[in-house]
């Protein structure tokens, strides 16, 4: 009993081939699951080229199927599935024209590269300029510390009250998107 509990249980006839066929490919070392997956692999393969098959002979008004609605299910899953790479000489073409154009000079600042304040999320996206000078003044203090209130009050003369032109603070969208990702 001890013997037959350490065997490997036995794998389904499908199971087996597809090991075989991996073993006949030169793979030794696999993952179990592989064969589960091409197990997969295969019967959806299977089953939509036979119900291709079965909605072309249908179309064709056949009973039943033949060997040119299979061939013809065939033909529409690997056109439709598969592609063919390019050629090898093309790919050889394309690389040398491509690698026609010298890369860029890296350029002699260290660290790490980013844009200008402005577009980074630590950078103030913001401006505030002030309109108008306000000044609180304390109100009179009653009897308790807690009813202390401030209100607004209008500029005395003697503040000094400045603004700033907006036109110099504001910019057009325009002169901003000119700086972008200067170094």
């Amino acid at each position: 009993m001890a013997a037959d509990s350490q065997k490997a249980p036995p794998q389904p006839r499908d199971a087996r081939i597809v090991s075989l066929i991996l073993q006949s490919l030169g793979v030794e070392d696999y993952d179990p699951k592989v064969v589960h997956q091409l197990l997969e692999f295969a019967h959806r393969y299977t089953s939509d080229v036979f119900q291709d098959s079965l909605i072309y002979a249908e179309h064709a008004n056949k009973n039943d199927l033949d060997l040119d609605d299979i061939q013809l299910a065939i033909q529409g899953r690997v056109n439709h599935s598969f592609t063919t790479p390019p050629p090898k000489e093309f790919l050889l073409e394309l690389a040398q024209e491509k690698n026609k154009i010298p890369l860029p000079l890296i350029p002699e600042k260290y660290g790490i590269r980013l844009p200008s304040d402005k577009h980074c999320l630590t950078g103030i996206n913001f401006s505030i300029v002030p309109d108008v000078c306000i000044v609180f003044k304390p109100l009179e203090k009653s009897s308790s510390m807690m009813d202390t209130q401030e209100t607004l009050v209008e500029p005395e003369s003697d503040a000094v009250t400045t603004t700033a032109p907006t036109e110099a603070i504001k910019r057009g969208r325009d002169a901003m998107e000119d700086d972008d990702y200067d170094f």
